[in-house]
């Protein structure tokens, strides 16, 4: 729940019903907008109900205005999470080049320039994803999860798992940004996701960490919607 832009509280379900609606405005009557945003499908129900209950209603797709250019070229095929995101860092920082990390069940790297153009980004599987494909994809190798205490080098199965891991990922990250870096003037690197602190304190770089980055995207997209009405 935001207070135009000022992020009052966010509570995070599973499953999202009509009585956690119901409840939200009974608690809050002065709620008057909302927005809707999800990679999983949800009853007509639910948005019949959103519709009903608020003064504007925006179901988020890639048809929805954004404060935003979008320069991708399949729109449809865009992440509702990846364009909220880099929305949500063009919002805390308008005018700039913008590197929107997003480590999460996949890792994306996402481009904002300083002409406020979403550009585009890359795909790759996140910390979780890479244990767990080692473990389906391999007759022996166990299924790990990260640790904070890893080597370079790992002298058993389990520690070169997680070298290889984690050390990957954080090499990745690092050719990633110096790619960017050199492309883009005075880029800024902004870090979301469930796994930003982990990887945010193994890069040497200047890093922002916002973990409501996605919140404050749609939130904008909203307010966006509400004012070209």
């Amino acid at each position: 729940m935001f207070n135009q832009h000022d992020l009052m509280f966010n509570v995070p379900l599973d499953h999202l019903t009509t009585d956690h609606v119901k409840m939200l405005k009974d608690e809050h009557p002065q709620l008057q907008k909302a927005i809707l945003s999800s990679v999983k499908p949800y009853s007509g129900e639910l948005k019949k109900f959103l519709t009903e209950q608020f003064d504007q209603f925006l179901e988020l797709d890639n048809s929805t205005e954004l404060p935003v250019e979008n320069l991708y070229e399949t729109p449809e095929t865009l992440g509702k999470d990846r364009i909220a995101a880099a929305v949500g860092a063009n919002e805390l920082f308008p005018d700039q080049n913008l590197l929107v990390i997003d480590a999460g069940t996949a890792i994306t790297y996402d481009l904002v320039s300083e002409k406020n153009q979403f550009v585009g980004g890359n795909i790759s599987p996140g910390l979780e994803m890479r244990f767990k494909a080692l473990n389906h994809f391999t007759g022996k190798l166990p299924l790990l999860s990260y640790n904070d205490d890893f080597e370079t080098i790992g002298k058993n199965t389990n520690d070169a798992i997680r070298a290889g891991v984690q050390n990957g990922i954080i090499y990745e990250m690092a050719q990633t940004i110096d790619l960017f870096n050199r492309n883009y003037q005075k880029l800024q690197i902004i870090m979301t996701g469930g796994d930003a602190n982990f990887f945010d304190k193994k890069l040497n770089y200047s890093i922002f960490v916002h973990f409501n980055l996605t919140l404050i995207g749609l939130n904008r997209i909203l307010e966006h919607n509400a004012k070209n009405k």
